[in-house]
Formats: structure tokens, C-alpha cells, sequence
């Protein structure tokens, strides 16, 4: 039977890159969407997977997910923490209502699915998860501070469940994205993107398929004496 992998907010950027490239792999991908349906059934339709809606801010909503996919599957082999909200603008202007937003998606919406999908895992000893955090995690970003804060959460997550989850047989790890060109960016005006291009090494922005074959590589047997690490791609942006 086909390894399973559930991808949180899969109808858009990383999400759907990583699908077609998990769905190349041979695993059946699970579409998590919350608002797009008609692009996450279309990506469903052309990996072999299927999609569900779920927002994964609500944990009755997350469990739901896990239940129908196990019913589908029988299995979840592998959990990619994506779904993600990005808000810019000075710290002291963000509404409480923002920043509550952008800690229930971000960091809550990844602690729901891993408890969530985490017995099954510890049942059959075996799985990845994979979060995806970003370099502004690392190094912190002027005007994303509530977005900066939330994905360090995700990287000291990421290491701190590692060590508990080990002895299990699971792995987690962490990948920090640079500068991506997905609807998340689009926020940046023209100038500040070929700046943040002009900043990196590499001399480029990355695609959100740079991130899926980081995604393909972690999800696979190749990483198995991987765990607790957080993967920059970033074009070199932080080294």
C-alpha cells in the first residue's frame, strides 16, 4: 500500500508544489485546504490524493481530518506542517485580533495536527513531520514580528519534540524557507523583493518547488538518521 502524506494548506505555493512532487514519490496526498476547494480538488484529482477541508486552528476540525484520512488510508507515514498567515505592518500596529490570528494558524494549527496525527504515528512506530518554519525565524524580521516570533515557536518545537519522539521511531524535522515567490509575498512591493534577491548568494528567489524536493528529501528513507534539524533553503541568505 501507498505511504500516506497529509499537507497542510496544500492548494496554494509550498503546499501544492510539495503535493505533486510527494504524489512523483509514490505517496498519496492528502489536500488540506481551508478556503480554496475547487484548486485543492483539482490538485487531488491530479496526484491520486484527495482533499479535505479543515482549518487547522480548530482542533475538532483537525481531528476530523485525521479520522477521514485514516479511514481512507489506513495510515499517516508522513505530516507536513504548511498552513501558514503572514501579516506586515509595525509591531506596535497590529491588532490583538491579528496576532491572535496569526499565533492560532502558525503555531496552534501545528501543535493540533501533530497531536492529532501523532497516536497513529506512535502506533505503527514509524513517521515524519516535517514543519515548515523560515529564515525570518532565525534571524527575525522588522515589520513580520508577530510572523518572526511564531516561526521561531515552530523551530524550538520542531527540536524539543525531536528528542521526545525519538525513542518512537519518529522524525522531525524543520525546514526555514527563504524569500519564496508565493502569494505569502506579495505583500512586498517590487523594489524590497529584487533587494532580498540582490542579499542572497545565490542571487535568485526561491520557487516552491526548492522547497518540495527539501520536503521530498525529508519525507523519504534517504533522511532516516535525520531528526531535530532545521533545514535553510534560502539561497544562502543565512549562512
Amino acid at each position: 500500500m501507498n505511504k500516506t502524506a497529509i499537507i497542510t494548506g496544500a492548494s496554494r505555493g509550498i503546499g501544492k508544489a510539495s503535493a505533486y512532487k510527494l504524489a512523483e514519490d509514490g505517496f498519496i496526498p492528502v489536500i488540506n485546504y481551508r478556503t480554496h476547494k475547487a484548486e485543492a480538488e483539482k490538485i487531488a484529482a491530479e496526484t491520486g490524493g484527495f482533499a479535505i477541508c479543515a482549518d487547522v486552528s480548530d482542533r475538532i476540525a483537525v481531528d476530523n481530518m485525521i479520522r477521514e484520512t485514516m479511514k481512507k488510508t489506513g495510515r499517516i507515514d508522513v505530516l507536513i506542517n504548511n498552513a501558514g498567515i503572514s501579516v506586515s505592518g509595525l509591531f506596535m500596529y497590529i491588532t490583538p485580533e491579528q496576532e491572535e490570528l496569526i499565533w492560532k494558524v502558525n503555531v496552534q494549527g501545528t501543535y493540533n495536527c501533530t497531536r492529532s496525527a501523532l497516536p497513529f504515528m506512535i502506533n505503527a512506530k514509524s513517521g515524519k513531520i516535517i514543519n515548515i518554519s523560515s529564515m525570518w525565524g532565525q534571524t527575525g524580521a522588522s515589520c513580520e514580528v508577530h510572523y518572526s516570533a511564531s516561526k521561531a515557536a515552530i523551530i524550538g518545537f520542531t527540536k524539543a519534540l525531536a528528542k521526545e519522539l525519538g525513542p518512537s521511531g519518529i522524525n522531525v524535522n524543520c525546514i526555514a524557507p527563504g524569500v519564496i515567490l508565493t502569494d505569502m509575498n506579495n505583500s512586498y512591493n517590487e523594489e524590497t523583493m529584487e533587494s532580498l534577491k540582490n542579499e542572497a548568494p545565490l542571487e535568485r528567489l526561491g520557487k516552491p518547488e526548492d522547497i518540495a524536493e527539501s520536503i521530498s528529501f525529508l519525507a523519504s528513507e534517504k533522511s532516516s538518521f535525520i531528526t531535530g534539524q532545521i533545514l535553510g533553503v534560502n539561497g544562502g541568505f543565512i549562512i
